[in-house]
């Protein structure tokens, strides 16, 4: 079974009967990155260049970057959370004749508003087993108030359906099931127009934008952030949470546009949301996702990390004095992108000790999020000693090197 990214694009391009330079003219790559990937000298790139591969190879980019450690499939099938989760998107009783309908009790659209707002807690520490197992049930809750109640609590019983489905997409997102994920979204985004909550839509195209990404589609991905971002541009007077949804939404295109290698397209959305974060003031957390100040800062460092700038990187990364303003795995997610960064100016030591901050900050994203293993897996490789942190962290991540 292929284990690493280069031994997956190994696989893959056999698969497809091509040669290294075939799928290097196909992609747009050199020969050399390709055979660095493949010979495992390198167990990293950059965003753009997997996305290349990928749509070369006619695959996702997911499968480029294989399934999360934690909730690998055995046997060749999903892991019964995964599937407990997929059927919770899909239940039989949506199709009459079929199956029997659900008749779980309904709870109180109280409960039900505490039930999702427990969820952000869980998702905010990075903690993906939780919210796998918590969300069918969630699903299960909100269908019976969306069926048992009308009025005004109808109302706000879908606005709980619809944030649920669009936690599940994230999650199903999170672990590589971007068709799962787009038919959780779908329902999401249905279950909003019927709800009491006009920012549901918003936080909807955000997520649509992040799954198109995962899956490929860049352009898509910053098509439907920025339609959305001009649609709902904020005036002088607007309320704080108007102007955190723009910026997200921003920030959504950015990493879009980074990833299609648009780097003047990129920096004007990033210097438009820096000035919306300015104007909020301080760092939010709007549905689960933070925006502010911080929030734009670290988004600046990520986008230069993918666009291969790993200098200018490290000046903006120098210039954030405290990310305690966002969640835990945005923190971590900062770390590893300063990790990136000194790792590819072969800074070992200080790429390391990013690491080791991202793994203290968020011990169970740091287990499944697959650049965060490979460039462990990267790192340990360049590591002569035997015994080292860099090893210790592959140990404990159970990376096999």
């Amino acid at each position: 079974m292929a284990t690493t990214l280069g031994d997956r694009l190994a696989e893959l391009r056999l698969r497809r009967s091509l040669t290294q330079e075939q799928l290097a003219e196909k992609a747009g790559l050199s020969v050399d990155t390709i055979r660095k990937l493949e010979q495992n000298q390198r167990m990293t790139a950059r965003m753009s260049t997997l996305n290349k591969l990928a749509w070369a190879l006619d695959v996702e980019t997911s499968v480029l970057l294989g399934a999360p450690k934690v909730l690998e499939p055995r046997n060749e099938t999903e892991p019964p959370s995964l599937l407990a989760l997929r059927q919770a998107v899909t239940p039989l009783s949506g199709f009459p004749g079929v199956g029997d309908p659900e008749d779980a009790p309904a709870p109180t659209i109280a409960q039900l508003r505490d039930s999702i707002r427990r969820t952000e807690r869980i998702r905010r520490q990075g903690e993906l087993r939780k919210i796998t197992a918590l969300l069918p049930t969630l699903l299960t809750d909100a269908r019976a108030a969306v069926r048992e109640y009308t009025g005004e609590d109808r109302a706000a019983a879908f606005a709980v359906l619809a944030e649920t489905y669009q936690v599940t997409a994230t999650t199903l997102t999170a672990f590589g099931k971007e068709d799962a994920a787009y038919t959780a979204l779908e329902r999401s985004m249905a279950a909003a127009e019927q709800s009491d909550d006009p920012h549901l839509e918003v936080i909807g195209v955000s997520t649509l934008s992040w799954i198109f990404s995962k899956q490929g589609r860049i352009t898509d991905a910053e098509n439907v952030a920025v339609r959305m971002a001009e649609r709902i541009e904020p005036g002088f007077r607007s309320d704080p949470i108007e102007l955190s949804l723009w910026g997200i939404l921003l920030l959504r295109g950015a990493s879009a546009a980074v990833r299609a290698e648009r780097s003047d397209t990129a920096e004007d959305l990033l210097s438009l949301a820096a000035a919306a974060a300015t104007r909020v003031g301080t760092d939010r957390l709007d549905y689960a996702t933070p925006f502010g100040p911080t929030n734009a800062a670290v988004a600046t460092v990520n986008a230069y990390v993918d666009m291969g700038k790993p200098d200018k990187a490290l000046s903006h990364a120098k210039r954030i004095s405290d990310v305690g303003g966002i969640p835990p795995t945005w923190r971590a997610r900062h770390h590893l992108d300063v990790a990136l960064a000194y790792a590819e100016m072969n800074r070992d030591f200080e790429a390391t000790r990013a690491l080791l901050a991202a793994e203290r900050t968020a011990p169970e994203w740091m287990r499944y999020h697959s650049t965060s293993r490979h460039l462990v897996a990267e790192l340990r490789e360049r590591e002569r000693r035997r015994s080292s942190p860099i090893t210790a962290l592959a140990v404990r991540l159970e990376i096999d090197v």
